[in-house]
């Protein structure tokens, strides 16, 4: 339990998010991270720390340059873990749509509400 209530904590900051966000499409410098995350380059260093620290994210020296990119297994994780209530709310969808549709039917069958 304490390994979903880590990733949540670590992606319940908004400035991580944006940074999760600008991985998305790949590997990225910071100065590229910067400009798509709207945040200091200092605060975009912190937060990769934080999030490579979690496992969000990896870093790859390449030269002078250093590439962040994305870690799939802190994202199989919340997976897995909303895997456990999408039957719920998909049954709750089934009978929301199972009312809306009776009352479709009695909207254009008025005979079927007398009784």
């Amino acid at each position: 339990m304490m390994t979903q209530l880590d990733v949540f904590q670590t992606l319940a900051d908004p400035t991580r998010r944006s940074i999760v966000e600008a991985l998305q499409g790949g590997e990225r410098q910071v100065n590229d991270i910067v400009q798509v995350a709207g945040v200091h380059q200092s605060g975009v260093s912190r937060h990769l720390r934080i999030l490579q620290e979690a496992g969000f994210v990896s870093m790859r020296p390449d030269g002078q340059r250093r590439l962040y990119s994305l870690k799939p297994g802190p994202f199989q994780t919340l997976e897995t873990w909303l895997a456990q209530y999408r039957n719920l709310w998909e049954a709750r969808l089934d009978r929301f749509g199972d009312a809306l549709e009776e009352k479709r039917k009695a909207r254009n069958n008025p005979d079927t509400e007398q009784g």
